[in-house]
C-alpha cells in the first residue's frame, strides 16, 4: 500500500540532493523502526539477505559453527549462514504454525551449534518460549529471521524483540516495504553498532579512508529510507487490512477441507500471506490451475532448503514436506476487497467440490 507522503518524502531527497546513503531520512527510519517495535536500536541495509549475513557476522559465527534452522523458509535464510562459513542444521515444522517445531530442536544441537535461526514463516510466529529456553540452557544465540514478519506479535511483544539479534526484509511485496531494503535490530547496542561499522565498508569512526577491516557495501539510500518512513506512517493500518483479509477467507472457506496456516491463543498473526493447506498436492494443483484461469495469481509454498541441490539432504522431513507440496498462499495485499476475496473463494470451493473423490 502507498500513500501521498511517500513521494513527498522522495521528492525532498530529490529536491535537496541527500538521495544516496546519507540523509536525514535514514536516520529518521532507524529511530522510527526501532520505537515501533521496542528495540533499542537497529540499522538499515540495502535488502533483508545481507541483513541476515550481518546478524551472524557480528555474533561472531563462521566456519567450523552449526547453525540450526528450519527447512521450511525462504532460500535467504540458509544462503546466508554459508556466506559466513557455517553449516546449516535442518529441523521439521510444526503442523499447525508451519514454523520450526522447538520439540525436534535439541536433538539437533552438538558442541558445534552456536545459533539458532528461527524464521516467522509468512507472518506466523515461531512458539518463542520453549526456543529462548533452549537458548539460555545451552548458550547458543537466538536470531530472528523477521522478514516475513513486520507486524506479528506473541504475548504483546513483536517479533524481533525477543531475540539477540532479528532481521526485517523491505522488498516490494512486503507487509511495509522500501522497494528493496532491510534492517537489522536489537536490544543489545554493540551488535548494531558494529553492524553499522560493518555494513560501510568498515571504515574508520575517525580517521577518512581508513578500514580497519575487511567490510560491506550494504547501506540503505535516502531515497529507500524516505519510502520506509512514509510507510510506518501507515504501518497499523496495512497490519490491520491485511488481518481483516484473512478473517474474510477463513469466513468464505468455513466448512470447506482447507486448513489455514494457525496461530497459537494470544498470538497477532499479521498475514505477509493467507496462506492454506490442500489435502493433496494434486488436489493444490487443481486450486491453482482453477485460480489461475480466472485470472488470480496464487503462490506455491517455499520448497525446503533440503530440497535443493546444494543443500540437498536424504532426512526426511514430513511435516514440511506436506505443506511445501500442499500449501498455497493466496492473495493478500491491502487493496483486495471482501467482493475480490468472494470471487476468489467462490473459485477454490469450485476447484475443491470438482474432485470426485476424496483425494486424501
Amino acid at each position: 500500500m502507498i500513500g501521498d507522503n511517500e513521494s513527498k518524502y522522495v521528492n525532498e531527497c530529490l529536491r535537496t540532493g541527500w538521495i544516496s546513503s546519507k540523509g536525514s531520512f535514514v536516520a529518521q527510519f532507524e529511530e522510527d523502526f526501532s520505537s515501533f517495535l521496542g528495540v533499542k536500536k537497529s540499522t538499515s541495509v540495502s535488502n533483508g539477505t545481507v541483513a541476515l549475513h550481518l546478524a551472524l557476522k557480528v555474533l561472531g559465527i563462521g566456519p567450523g559453527d552449526e547453525v540450526i534452522v528450519p527447512t521450511l523458509t525462504y532460500i535467504a535464510s540458509i544462503n546466508a549462514i554459508s556466506y559466513v562459513g557455517a553449516t546449516p542444521i535442518f529441523v521439521d515444522s510444526e503442523n499447525d504454525t508451519w514454523n520450526i517445531d522447538p520439540s525436534l530442536i535439541s536433538e539437533k544441537i552438538s558442541n558445534k551449534t552456536k545459533a539458532i535461526l528461527l524464521v516467522h514463516l509468512y507472518g506466523a510466529p515461531c512458539n518463542m518460549k520453549p526456543i529462548i529456553k533452549i537458548c539460555q540452557d545451552k548458550n547458543l544465540y537466538l536470531i530472528e529471521d523477521a522478514a516475513e514478519a513486520f507486524g506479528t506479535r506473541q504475548d504483546g511483544k513483536y517479533v524481533g524483540s525477543f531475540g539477540d539479534i532479528a532481521t526485517f526484509s523491505f522488498f516490494g511485496n512486503k507487509t511495509i516495504t522500501t522497494g528493496e531494503g532491510g534492517m537489522v535490530v536489537s536490544n543489545h547496542i554493540p551488535l548494531i553498532d558494529r553492524a553499522a561499522f560493518l555494513k560501510n565498508q568498515a571504515v574508520s569512526l575517525d580517521r577518512e579512508y581508513w578500514h580497519e577491516e575487511i567490510g560491506f557495501n550494504y547501506r540503505m539510500t535516502n531515497i529507500c529510507a524516505a519510502i520506509g518512513v512514509a510507510q510506518l506512517e501507515m504501518a497499523n493500518k496495512i497490519i490491520e487490512k491485511k488481518i481483516e483479509i484473512a478473517s474474510w477467507y477463513r469466513a468464505e472457506l468455513k466448512g470447506y477441507p482447507i486448513e489455514f496456516q494457525k496461530e497459537r491463543n494470544g498470538d497477532q498473526h499479521s498475514y505477509w500471506m493467507v496462506s492454506i493447506l490442500a489435502r493433496s498436492q494434486s488436489e493444490c494443483n487443481v486450486i491453482r490451475s482453477y485460480l489461475k484461469e480466472s485470472g488470480v495469481e496464487t503462490r506455491p509454498v517455499f520448497n525446503l532448503a533440503t530440497s535443493m541441490p546444494v543443500f540437498r539432504s536424504d532426512e526426511l522431513f514430513p511435516v514440511a514436506k506436506k505443506i511445501s507440496s500442499c500449501g498455497i498462499n493466496l492473495p493478500s495485499f491491502p487493496a483486495l476487497t471482501s467482493e475480490q476475496v468472494k470471487y476468489i473463494c467462490t473459485k477454490v470451493k469450485a476447484a475443491i467440490d470438482s474432485q470426485v473423490s476424496d483425494p486424501a
